[in-house]
């Protein structure tokens, strides 16, 4: 747990980005995550339907459905490339958890802002969209917890 509960936004931005600090708690929460992240992303970008049908209800038997199909594969393969990038600076310079994190909390925002500008139609309700909105007060708070210095 934190030593102190003032956050630093410096340490968003180490100057020892090698060294983490922070609660151990978050690192866990954040290498948790990123799993997720790791194994959605393959999903969109492996599987038959990209997951639009099968996980986000989207109906794929419509004109334009393999667009749709296609769209999924290379957002995975984006996901995918994000996930690596991340995998490399949480278990290379530890000091970027609460970057990793940042990354995490703005990933709802976005998502849902982009959602809002563009809704997609459902046959029900995605996952995504499910845990959109829970996902980022977790994340706000570990990204907080994150900027505290850990008591040692």
């Amino acid at each position: 747990m934190p030593s102190s509960w003032w956050p630093s936004p410096a340490r968003l931005l180490p100057v020892n980005p090698a060294r983490y600090d922070g609660p151990l708690l978050s690192f866990w929460l954040a290498i948790v995550w990123l799993c997720v992240v790791t194994v959605r992303s393959c999903i969109h970008l492996f599987s038959a339907d990209g997951g639009a049908q099968s996980i986000a209800t989207i109906d794929v038997a419509v004109d334009g459905g393999s667009n749709i199909v296609a769209m999924f594969g290379q957002w995975g393969a984006i996901q995918l490339l994000l996930a690596l990038l991340l995998w490399v600076l949480l278990l290379r310079w530890r000091g970027t958890v609460p970057l990793v994190l940042l990354v995490f909390t703005l990933e709802p925002v976005l998502r849902g802002l982009a959602g809002t500008l563009k809704p997609i139609t459902t046959m029900g309700t995605a996952p995504g969209a499910a845990l959109n909105w829970f996902t980022l007060p977790v994340m706000a708070f570990f990204l907080y917890l994150s900027l505290c210095p850990a008591r040692r």
